[in-house]
């Protein structure tokens, strides 16, 4: 096994597009945090109330539904940038938007106007989904399929990086440094990958006029084959109710997991914590311990398979939550800090790596992109929509009531996947178990 391993991290890095392929994916993961949990804890120190962070988190809704737009990005050239070709003119225009919504957010503040404020962390949100749609496409396009594994593996190491420098590194820059010029860093970064969209290599367009159909399709008939087309082909080979069932458990399988994600932070503050001690422990022992617990999940799911694998998962990222009532009991400890964060991350990375391999598995040979970005997208939104007033939850059950709450809500998705294992082992679907 560390052999293959060995073997399999110089093919990722031995490919031409594996440094742009670095880059992009910690282009994709900056603005993650910068929307999101990060951004919660510059609303705390600013005075925002819980009710109001967690309604404000609802502008990384973007990322819910960044597949309603992906086909104008696929059909569309846009003007001026143009010349750059389809992928990289809408990769710069996405950056451009980003850096300058950062840089704007950081000159109005929470404190000078929130409304205009949170307007531009949804202009935000919006530039770095889009980001996500252009990047994972340019993936697809810039090299043939059996070397996308290891392209894959650059790009989570770049978004892994990405996820410290906005989480464990703004942190620290937050005990020493104003919330605004930690922003104005984070666009500085983006504008240094700027430089890489520029230099990088535009993909063939014979895939991508392939996959847009005729020249002489309208907009109407575009979007009907991008968006109804794969929704068609799931229900047709899903029928008899079992496609909405499936629906509904990508909606709700992973909810445990991230109810918690708006309420963490202000949590780890009201436990006396510092911000220099949430970096050290939650962004950046908890990012390493993530990656363990990817790589535990990808081997339990080549022993187990797919359909069992999640079920633990599921389970594991369900009862993690509890370890946070532990340290409710324990305000200030640190030790019981690092054990809670590493049972956490541990479970989280677990269940990512369960949740792609069985979204893969899910999707047709003839939709693979379309789907995945459709299932990833239902993956977020009720987790997301819930993370909106989660603030409101924290006020009337109090930290502790909230946490047992965010355990008990996997129940509707454990009983769905009971529901679902019979009936998937009597279909076409078995690929899943």
């Amino acid at each position: 096994m560390t052999a293959t391993f060995h073997t399999s991290l110089r093919q990722a890095f031995a490919q031409p597009a594996a440094l742009t392929m670095f880059l992009f994916g910690f282009a994709s993961g900056l603005p993650f945090l910068l929307v999101g949990g990060t951004l919660s804890v510059w609303l705390k120190d600013s005075g925002i109330s819980l009710e109001d962070i967690g309604l404000i988190s609802l502008a990384g809704l973007a990322y819910a539904f960044k597949f309603v737009w992906a086909p104008l990005v696929d059909r569309f050239r846009l003007p001026l940038l143009s010349r750059l070709g389809q992928r990289r003119s809408w990769l710069l225009a996405a950056q451009l938007l980003l850096a300058a919504s950062l840089l704007a957010m950081s000159f109005i503040t929470p404190v000078g106007a929130l409304s205009l404020f949170v307007l531009l962390t949804v202009v935000a949100g919006f530039a770095g989904a889009t980001q996500d749609v252009v990047v994972d496409a340019y993936r697809i396009e810039i090299a043939p399929p059996e070397v996308q594994g290891a392209l894959a593996a650059t790009y989570t190491l770049g978004y892994r990086f990405a996820l410290l420098a906005s989480g464990a590194l703004a942190l620290l820059l937050a005990d020493h440094l104003p919330w605004a010029l930690i922003y104005q860093i984070m666009a500085a970064l983006v504008g240094v990958i700027m430089l890489a969209t520029l230099r990088a290599r535009e993909p063939e367009a014979d895939i991508r006029r392939d996959q847009a159909g005729p020249s002489g399709e309208s907009l109407a008939e575009t979007l009907r084959a991008s968006i109804i087309g794969p929704f068609r082909d799931f229900f047709q080979r899903y029928a008899g109710g079992l496609g909405l069932a499936l629906l509904v458990f990508i909606g709700l399988f992973k909810i445990s997991d991230q109810m918690l994600g708006v309420m963490a932070l202000p949590f780890y503050l009201d436990c006396g914590f510092s911000k220099t001690q949430i970096a050290a422990v939650s962004k950046l022992f908890g990012v390493w311990i993530g990656i363990a617990g990817a790589f535990l999940g990808g081997a339990v799911v080549v022993r187990l398979g797919i359909h069992r694998t999640l079920l633990i998962a599921m389970l594991l990222g369900a009862l993690s939550n509890l370890l946070y009532v532990v340290l409710a009991h324990f305000p200030g400890d640190l030790r019981v800090f690092v054990a809670v964060i590493g049972g956490e991350n541990l479970s989280g990375g677990f269940l990512g790596a369960a949740a792609i391999a069985w979204l893969s598995a899910l999707v047709s040979r003839d939709y693979t992109a379309t789907q995945y970005a459709l299932f990833s997208s239902l993956v977020t939104l009720p987790g997301k929509l819930l993370g909106g007033y989660s603030g409101f939850m924290v006020i009337d059950m109090g930290y502790q009531g909230f946490f047992i709450f965010s355990t008990l809500a996997v129940i509707p998705a454990l009983a769905l996947f009971f529901w679902l294992t019979p009936r998937l082992e009597k279909g076409a679907s078995n690929r899943l178990l």
